[in-house]
């Protein structure tokens, strides 16, 4: 094909098909096995410094707090970040060092709060660098890629755009229509990690409301860390295979931690908690706020529990859970 135009974006995550393949056949098991472990571990185990991660969940909702800390307190450097809805999660682990590059479609912000300032501060002075820049839909289809086995997605996603521009896509000549199209690269993060409602011991996991990409990140990850608010039987699971929007097999680690989203929201569960994220705001327009946040809500507890026994409790918890209970209907089928 005859290329018309490259990105100048840094390319990251990207592998050959067939290699990825071999990975896959060599470090992924079908094995049944349990694999239930702390975000201590699974971070010490998976999360190496320079890795390219991914954070699932959407915005402020059911996003893996639990392990964001952690990567955090273990103090993780040099991380490259896919920046496609991250917001709070990103946010909080620029400003504290750990990640020095993104890929950015949707960073930056925390949506009807306000802009970050730690992250624009970071940017700002090079302490964190944007390497390329992409779509929400372009960064969708490069987990999409990745998940079909594909090196890319044809599209004519950010054609003639300066987003094209500073992303990794390259624009050729389409050999059936003769037209310009987009051709967005695969992406395989070396670790995702993704929150849910519920799964078993293996990793067989349920999400209750809209996925947004986490169906294909879970599939293209090469190291993938579940964390759960509850782990049920497998029989549950069983009972209703259809639920079931994350197979085992994809899984490396299972981590139950309840409220494991906190401060964000966890759809039917609870909601977002305010407050806190205001704090968060407020203190992270200097480094030196970022650190007293640091010394009181991550390196001066031990593990999520504490954290949130710090951040108000079970008072605070009842409240969210109250928010979220006026918000989504009890008729629904999750909330019984």
């Amino acid at each position: 094909m005859e290329v018309l135009q490259e990105g100048q974006g840094k390319l990251v995550g990207w592998h050959d098909p067939d290699e990825n393949r071999e990975y896959v056949l060599h470090n992924k098991s079908r094995e049944l096995k349990d694999k239930t472990t702390t975000a201590k571990d699974a971070v010490s185990r998976f999360v190496k410094d320079g890795a390219y991660i991914a954070s699932g969940g959407f915005g402020h909702a059911r996003v893996s707090m639990n392990i964001i800390y952690e990567i955090i307190r273990q103090k993780k450097r040099n991380l490259i970040m896919a920046g496609k809805t991250a917001v709070h999660d990103l946010d909080v682990l620029v400003g504290n060092g750990c990640v020095s590059e993104v890929e950015v479609a949707y960073s930056f912000a925390h949506e009807v709060r306000g802009l970050s300032p730690a992250s624009r501060r970071m940017v700002e002075t090079g302490k964190c660098k944007v390497i390329a820049e992409t779509s929400n839909a372009g960064y969708q289809w490069r987990f999409l890629a990745g998940m079909m086995g594909l090196p890319f997605i044809p599209a004519r996603n950010m054609l003639g755009t300066d987003t094209g521009k500073y992303s990794s896509t390259k624009v050729v000549k389409d050999p059936f229509t003769g037209k310009p199209i987009t051709l967005i690269p695969a992406a395989y993060p070396d670790v995702a990690f993704i929150h849910v409602h519920r799964c078993d011991i293996y990793g067989n996991c349920q999400i209750d409301g809209i996925m947004v990409e986490d169906f294909e990140l879970a599939r293209c990850a090469r190291k993938l860390i579940i964390t759960t608010e509850k782990i049920i039987d497998n029989d549950i699971i069983r009972a209703t295979p259809w639920h079931t929007s994350i197979p085992f097999y994809l899984v490396d680690a299972v981590v139950e931690q309840r409220y494991g989203a906190h401060p964000c929201e966890m759809h039917g569960e609870y909601f977002f908690d305010e407050e806190h994220i205001a704090e968060w705001l407020a203190v992270s327009k200097t480094d030196e706020g970022i650190q007293k946040y640091a010394e009181k809500y991550i390196f001066g507890v031990s593990d999520f529990d504490e954290y949130l026994a710090v951040c108000g409790g079970f008072k605070k918890l009842d409240f969210l859970i109250k928010r979220e209970e006026m918000r989504v209907p009890l008729i629904t089928p999750w909330r019984k």
